[in-house]
């Protein structure tokens, strides 16, 4: 029998191998971070932290975004949809069984709901959203909350958006973080990166998750265009719905 093999490895595995790298990617699988909370994760160096960063994101397996709240200031993401891909093909370059689909396995649901709660500035957009998105994906397993440290109103764009996606927010109101003090929650969630510096402590040690996201009020005001705006709130809803997609792989 003549075996042939390609005894060179997948540039992405050997991306893996690194220790430090893996430390990273297994932070930012859990949030997004900045370069200085990395430094503390993995205990190394700054300069070395970095080197590594853009051997990731050389792959595109992290992604980096400008923080809101203070412009000098970069967060990390991991892309958990092009780690995945990548990771089933390089296991289809060993054997075709390797790579493809498997069928996610889920634990038996517990007889209390995972309690979450989304924060943003003005509870209108961004956490409105990742509420809605968590009840309709969760279900029964989950209770989706949200609120901002200066609520306004529930931005129309917001309830339209979601309403195509088959998800009615529209009796979702904006309500002020102090309105959920003393409550216990399993995962807090910061969208925004302002409410991220200044998130308030809440009891029974919940998980601080952040999810860096772009404001699409912001985002949309520099243009007239409606079109333009709607666009931007697909896109934020889209990047949201990925995520809740992920949490509830976890939770």
């Amino acid at each position: 029998m003549h075996l042939t093999t390609n005894t060179a490895s997948p540039v992405f595995l050997k991306l893996l191998a690194h220790d430090v790298r893996w430390q990273i990617l297994t932070g930012l699988a859990h949030s997004d971070l900045r370069v200085q909370e990395l430094v503390k994760l993995v205990d190394r160096p700054v300069n070395l932290v970095s080197y590594h960063l853009k051997q990731l994101r050389s792959q595109a397996v992290v992604r980096e975004q400008r923080s809101s709240a203070d412009g000098r200031d970069i967060y990390y993401s991991l892309d958990i949809e092009r780690l995945g891909a990548m990771y089933r093909l390089a296991g289809l370059q060993l054997h075709p069984a390797l790579g493809g689909e498997t069928e996610a396995t889920t634990a038996a649901a517990s007889s209390q709901p995972v309690r979450v709660l989304f924060l943003c500035t003005h509870n209108r957009a961004r956490s409105q959203m990742a509420e809605g998105l968590l009840r309709h994906l969760g279900s029964e397993r989950v209770e989706a909350c949200s609120a901002g440290s200066m609520p306004g109103e529930l931005h129309p764009l917001a309830v339209r958006v979601l309403t195509e996606m088959g998800i009615d927010i529209s009796g979702q109101r904006s309500k002020h973080i102090d309105e959920y003090q003393g409550r216990q929650f399993d995962h807090i969630i910061t969208v925004c990166d302002q409410v991220r510096e200044q998130c308030p402590v809440f009891p029974g040690e919940p998980d601080y998750i952040h999810w860096s996201t772009t404001d699409p009020i912001a985002a949309a005001e520099f243009s007239t265009d409606e079109g333009k705006h709607y666009a931007v709130f697909t896109k934020t809803a889209n990047a949201l719905a990925e995520r809740v997609k992920h949490l509830l792989l976890v939770i």
